[in-house]
Formats: structure tokens, C-alpha cells, sequence
């Protein structure tokens, strides 16, 4: 029989034992990244454990499977050699502000160096943020070069199919009492209704009140910057940006029920021609599929909007989605603004976006922006007619592509986490 994979003893009990150590205390917001403090969310030394979750929550699973079938050592702890970031991101002023940042660590990047001493007394701390260099292929900016709208420059676009970007992933990092000043919400309320709504899953959430920080077992996003990253923290240099929920039948596979890559692919295109013209352009891709609902119930939607009395129509478009997942919506935008603050972003000149929530909360967190771009009618799909009507007859477009008014912009939403 096999020896089974060693394994360090992890107690049932939330609750530290009696005589050990206490964890490194995090201070959110703190100027200086030793006085706020490393997050430490290992398994291979539980002592050291400051915060609730795992690293790569969303993937924990299947390092656990990865585990039990001997394929992984449960004591492996990373060789960061040269993982470093290619573009090093900030400090910016945001980063030290605990109300703007509360849903990534800003030092999730650097934590090689920042927290190297803590590294070397043998503590694992992990990076919740990393940072590359890369190309992206799109039929659609090869058709934008071809019909000369862009232009081969190569330094940014080196050939119809290379275009140069430096891009970064984050996974999700909480403060769960900024979290849940977000919703409106007391932290105990939050605590509570993320442990019930997982099932009991971390149980830390409602017993271990000195834990303020929760790396949640979801995706985070993907950032695509094309120009000099650095720009990004400069409001005097252009900043065409697009903030995008996934959409992986659309997105990656071309379904033609919804505008998802057409926008993307038209905000990339904005985004590769602004920063030939000397601005900078960045593209935040979130893990959100199906207005965060999931691919499943997406699926179901769509049966339901087609075979319903008169078939799909953008009247009852919402209506269908209320009755499978009991609400139109969960991409709340509450958090959404957090790596524009990581990013140093106080300006934004050309939003590609129509979507009123996504702007309603960058400019309450304090970003201006300027021109909203919208997407162009020739590239709305017939078939995503009815969503494209449907939004905009419940608000949640600006058909012109013009900012709300002021006094619409101040009204409250009046919403909750249980609406």
C-alpha cells in the first residue's frame, strides 16, 4: 500500500489552542506594509494562519484533489525566483486608504520583497497578484488593421495578430469590515450570511471574531494594460478603460444572444488606439459569468426567455431571470472600483461602457470620468436585440452614452445584500 501524503494535523475546532501563538495582527490601510502585515493564509504551518480562506480559493479543490492523489506534497511551499513583477505596480495614495481598497491586498505583488524577512524566519507568504508581459490575437484588431483603423506601429501593435500588453491577475482579498460598509450592512450580518450561504464552509467566519480578512473561494480578474502601465496613475495622460464581466458563451465562443465580446473586442480596439495616440488603455475582466449568476442558470434563462408564450422578448426578459434565480442581477459594482485603485486610477477619459452601475460606482469611489463610449449598432447581434432593449428600458444602459444627472447620480439605491 502506498504511503499516504504527510500531512499536518488540522483541528475541527476554528478556535486556536490553548498556549499558541497568535497570529501577525493585519492593520488594513496602514502606510507601511510591515505595520499593515503579510497575509498568511497556509495550510503547511496552521499556527501562522491570520486570515480565513486559502490562497487560490476558487481552485482549493483541486489542489486537494491534487493532494489525495499523490500528485502534490501538502508541504510544498513556492519557489518565487524571479516571479517577480514585470511592471511594478504603485504604491499609490489609495493603497494606504482603507475605505478604497477593501476587496484585493495592493501588495499582493510584491510580497517576495516587501515581506522578504518574513519569508526568510520560514513563514509562507503568498502572492495574491502577479504581473506579466504578453500578446493578444484578435481577429477582430487584424480586421481593425486591415480596414485602417489601426495601424501596424511595432512597438504596441507589432503585427496584425501581436498586440503587446502587460497584464496582471489578482486573486480576491476581503476586509470584511470594509466589505461590509460597501453593502450597508453590519460585519456581523455579512459574517453570518457568508458562512450559512457556503453551507458552514469556514466556520472561522462566525468564531473567529479576531480575523478581519477572508480570501472567498471566487474568481478574481484579469488586468490588460496596453501602453505604459504608469500612465494609468497620470489624469493628465488619456486613459480609455473598460470594465467587463465574463461572458464565456460570447466571449470566448462567439454566442450571438448577447453584445459580451462584441463590446469587448470594440473596447480593445479603443483601448490599443488611444495609446497609439499616446494615452494608455486598460481592459479589467472579472469573473462574474452570467451577471454573476452562473453558466448553469444562465442556460436555464435562456430556455425559458425562447419557449415562453410568444417567444423571447425584452419585456419579459428580466421577469424569466427573476423566476430561475430569484433575482436580475448579483454583479453588484460595490468592489468593482478597488483595482482601479490599486492601479492608481483618479481619472478615467473615455469609459467604454453604457452600463449606469458600472459607472455610478466609479464616480462614487471617487474616479472621475469623462466621455462614455458606446457600443456601435452595427456590431449589436440581431439575436441580443432583446437584451440590449430589455436593459435599456430598466436603466441599466444609457442609450446616449451621456452621464446620469447629478441628482440622478445621488439618489440612494436602497439595496441590500438579501435583495
Amino acid at each position: 500500500m502506498a504511503n499516504k501524503p504527510k500531512s499536518r494535523h488540522i483541528k475541527l475546532t476554528s478556535h486556536p489552542g490553548a498556549g499558541s501563538a497568535k497570529p501577525i495582527p493585519i492593520h488594513w490601510g496602514a502606510a507601511d506594509p510591515h505595520t499593515r502585515g503579510p497575509i498568511i493564509a497556509t495550510l503547511t504551518t496552521p499556527e501562522h494562519r491570520n486570515v480565513i480562506g486559502t490562497h487560490s480559493g476558487s481552485y482549493a479543490v483541486y489542489r486537494a484533489l491534487a493532494i489525495a492523489a499523490r500528485a502534490l506534497d501538502p508541504q510544498h511551499v513556492p519557489d518565487l525566483t524571479n516571479t517577480a513583477p514585470t511592471d511594478p505596480i504603485g504604491p499609490y495614495p489609495a493603497w494606504h486608504d482603507p475605505e478604497k481598497i477593501v476587496s484585493l491586498d495592493p501588495y499582493g505583488a510584491v510580497v517576495a520583497d516587501v515581506f522578504r524577512d518574513y519569508l526568510d524566519r520560514g513563514y509562507d507568504v503568498r502572492p495574491t497578484i502577479a504581473i506579466t508581459q504578453a500578446h493578444i490575437d484578435m481577429p477582430e484588431i487584424a480586421d481593425a488593421i486591415e480596414a485602417g483603423r489601426l495601424t501596424v506601429d511595432g512597438k504596441l501593435v507589432k503585427s496584425p495578430r501581436e498586440i503587446a500588453v502587460t497584464k496582471a491577475a489578482t486573486e480576491p482579498v476581503w476586509y470584511l469590515p470594509g466589505v461590509a460598509r460597501r453593502f450597508g450592512c453590519t460585519e456581523s450580518e455579512l459574517r453570518r450570511t457568508l458562512f450559512e450561504q457556503t453551507g458552514g464552509m469556514f466556520p472561522e467566519l462566525v468564531t473567529r471574531g479576531d480575523l478581519d480578512v477572508f480570501l472567498p473561494p471566487i474568481g478574481g480578474q484579469t488586468v490588460y494594460m496596453f501602453g505604459d502601465p504608469h500612465k494609468l496613475a497620470d489624469p493628465g495622460v488619456t486613459l480609455t478603460a473598460r470594465v467587463h464581466d465574463e461572458c464565456n458563451g460570447s466571449d470566448v465562443f462567439g454566442s450571438d444572444i448577447c453584445t459580451c465580446r462584441p463590446y469587448l473586442a470594440h473596447a480593445i480596439e479603443e483601448c490599443v488606439r488611444g495609446a497609439q495616440n499616446g494615452g494608455v488603455g486598460l481592459i479589467v475582466y472579472f469573473r462574474k459569468e452570467g451577471r454573476a449568476l452562473g453558466e448553469v442558470t444562465k442556460f436555464l434563462v435562456y430556455n425559458a426567455r425562447k419557449r415562453q408564450a410568444g417567444g423571447d422578448n425584452a419585456a419579459q426578459y428580466f421577469a424569466r431571470t427573476e423566476c430561475v434565480a430569484g433575482v436580475q442581477d448579483m454583479r453588484f459594482q460595490e468592489l468593482m472600483p478597488d483595482v482601479l485603485h490599486w492601479l492608481g486610477v483618479t481619472r478615467i477619459h473615455r469609459l467604454v461602457s453604457m452600463s449606469n452601475m458600472k459607472y455610478d460606482a466609479i464616480v462614487r469611489a471617487g474616479i472621475e470620468v469623462g466621455e462614455r463610449v458606446r457600443i456601435p449598432d452595427e456590431l449589436i447581434p440581431a439575436d441580443a436585440r432583446v437584451e440590449m432593449d430589455a436593459k435599456m428600458a430598466a436603466g441599466y444602459f444609457t442609450p446616449d452614452g451621456k452621464a446620469p444627472a447629478d441628482d440622478e447620480l445621488a439618489k440612494p439605491k436602497g439595496r441590500s445584500l438579501g435583495e
